[in-house]
């Protein structure tokens, strides 16, 4: 079994404050509109404010695991997060990387389906459960948009389904790099540069290929002068070549 970073505790204090400063309040958090908490208004986000809690942890940090009894849910406001199950033979299956502005716990399952483990540091905004699912039943607006969220992670699903099912290497890792440079333009200024602070194993596992095939396929995509290796990511030199070869 692959062995994971330090695990936060749902009653964990030390180190919750390492990292800082943590935002003051609710009505003042320069990423809200990306989150659940922009269908809230600013006598709502009073109220709110007094039921998140604030937090920042290092990389590798373990934020919840696979079965972990789910007390809470969590808004991302930055950096971020690898989503992964734990096969039975021990093997680990990327299912997802949440950014900035995506909401963990859509589902408001008894137990986690999956571990989400900090990939860079990260803010986050994490509510207790039971106080958040009071607010859903207040409040009609902020369950509307909940279900946009999680119309929004079923799409993520949908892309890796298709990712793993109909594609070949070259085909994944294009919509791979091209997917993630639009969801990245939905929280930020459009770039052709596309940072990528997940290792290369981490989109092996998520794209169900191995460290090698994507290293391999990176440097060929570089080779034939579609995109440009860069620290910390790649930039895109011809977008349109990409998009016809992602789209097979």
């Amino acid at each position: 079994m692959k062995s994971m970073g330090p695990i936060l505790q749902d009653n964990a204090k030390p180190g919750e404050r390492d990292h800082a400063p943590h935002i003051a309040n609710c009505s003042t958090c320069t990423t809200r509109h990306l989150s659940i908490c922009a269908a809230l208004g600013h006598e709502e986000l009073l109220t709110f404010d007094h039921v998140v809690q604030h937090r920042s942890f290092p990389a590798k940090t373990v934020l919840f695991e696979q079965g972990a009894k789910a007390d809470f849910v969590f808004s991302v406001s930055e950096g971020t997060i690898r989503l992964f199950r734990l096969l039975p033979d021990g093997r680990r299956q990327i299912i997802g990387f949440a950014i900035k502005g995506d909401f963990l716990g859509v589902a408001m399952d008894e137990v986690h389906e999956y571990t989400a483990e900090a990939v860079d540091y990260i803010r986050v905004c994490r509510i207790p459960r039971a106080g958040f699912a009071v607010m859903l039943d207040e409040k009609p607006h902020l369950m509307k948009k909940l279900h946009q969220l999680a119309g929004r992670e079923i799409h993520n699903s949908q892309d890796q389904i298709v990712l793993l099912g109909r594609k070949n290497a070259e085909e994944r890792v294009a919509a791979f790099l091209l997917s993630f440079r639009e969801r990245l333009a939905r929280i930020a200024t459009k770039s052709v540069t596309i940072p990528l602070p997940m290792s290369r194993q981490d989109i092996a596992d998520y794209l169900g290929l191995t460290i090698e095939t994507v290293s391999r396929t990176i440097s060929k995509l570089a080779r034939e002068k579609l995109i440009v290796v860069v620290p910390d990511g790649i930039r895109i030199l011809d977008v349109d070549h990409l998009m016809a070869l992602a789209d097979g």
